[in-house]
């Protein structure tokens, strides 16, 4: 609560200005989509490219889909490039974005997942804030789905997980070593990129966002994230278990695959979120009652801003316990698997673990 680049606040955020951003030229920028088997999502993601402005160049690298995509990129109105299978140690993703880039002629390159939907005017917006600001990289968290339950119980207190874990105020500040962007959405220099050794100096990372990032700050150069309602993730998540398995991904190579880190961080959650409970039953003393009071009223505290953000009723902060148990649960998962040496599973794509393979 104390710290004073607040880690839980939504002070840092790019929201799109329709007036006079619409219809731009575009021409500086070109779009690449990585997408594999995103029939079902890619049109409602050109639509959005689509609705930015003109003179755009918009490319989708097909990663070896078995569906439709390349087809309904195309009826999109995107260029199409047959993406090949990745060499060893590299991430698919990666790779994609590695091909995509040999076509890119313009100063900047906007890198975009294939269910990510834009807003009318933010890509102007994005570019807007890079250059006055001299940023070479602007990164939004694009918004994630929130129709059924589970949505709204898990995806807000992903995106206040991750601002604990990376603050955006340190993030951006030239000075701090900390450095994060969110895959989803980033408009980067071309020139930036390829100083940086493009996506061939980063081809086996799992959190490859935050890696570029932390590339490009390290050669001096200035990043941003902040949140925004104006990318908009439109893949949901029917149950729990594909949340899961998105969490269970990366969440132990954020604990940069340290024992002792799982444990710290087992013991702060398991003490954040449910000492005050059991000393309430256990330890009725006043003073022990005061101090679980006032736990659970900072912890309730730093949440309200994202559930704020997101227009979520404050009543989710009772859901607190749950939400960080299942997490940690996640986040085992995710120690489990590296200790078999399953590094990750992805797209129908296994990553073996470094100490493994």
């Amino acid at each position: 609560m104390l710290l004073p680049w607040k880690p839980w606040s939504t002070r840092e955020k790019i929201e799109a200005q329709q007036t006079g951003a619409l219809n731009q030229a575009l021409q500086d920028i070109t779009v690449l989509v990585p997408a594999r088997n995103e029939g079902p999502y890619i049109q409602q993601t050109l639509r959005g490219i689509g609705s930015q402005g003109s003179d755009m160049t918009i490319i989708v690298i097909d990663d070896q889909s078995v569906d439709d995509t390349a087809a309904q990129a195309r009826l999109g109105g995107a260029a199409v490039i047959s993406g090949t299978a990745p060499p060893v140690g590299w991430s698919g993703k990666l790779w994609a974005l590695e091909q995509g880039l040999r076509a890119v002629k313009t100063p900047y390159t906007l890198l975009l997942d294939a269910d990510i939907e834009l807003a009318p005017g933010i890509i102007s917006e994005l570019r807007r804030k890079a250059r006055q600001e001299n940023l070479s990289l602007v990164s939004l968290m694009a918004e994630p789905p929130m129709l059924n339950f589970i949505e709204r119980l898990l995806m807000p207190a992903f995106i206040f997980f991750f601002k604990l874990l990376y603050p955006f105020a340190l993030a951006n500040k030239p000075s701090s070593r900390i450095a994060a962007a969110a895959g989803g959405c980033i408009l980067v220099e071309t020139q930036a990129l390829r100083l940086v050794g493009a996506f061939s100096n980063l081809h086996d990372a799992l959190i490859d966002d935050c890696t570029l990032a932390a590339r490009i700050k390290h050669a001096g150069l200035r990043t941003y994230l902040g949140l925004s309602h104006a990318a908009r993730s439109h893949r949901g998540y029917d149950g729990l278990k594909p949340i899961w398995e998105m969490v269970s991904r990366t969440a132990y190579t954020q604990l940069r695959y340290s024992i002792t880190l799982l444990v710290v961080c087992t013991l702060i959650m398991t003490a954040m979120f449910w000492a005050a409970p059991f000393a309430f039953v256990f330890a009725p003393a006043q003073e022990i009652f005061l101090m679980c009071m006032l736990v659970w009223a900072a912890m309730f505290f730093t949440y309200l801003p994202t559930l704020s953000y997101y227009q979520r009723s404050p009543f989710w902060c009772l859901g607190l316990p749950v939400i960080g148990t299942l997490y940690l649960a996640m986040t085992w998962t995710s120690a489990l698997r590296y200790w078999r040496g399953e590094r990750a599973s992805w797209k129908d794509r296994r990553y073996e673990s470094k100490t493994n393979g």
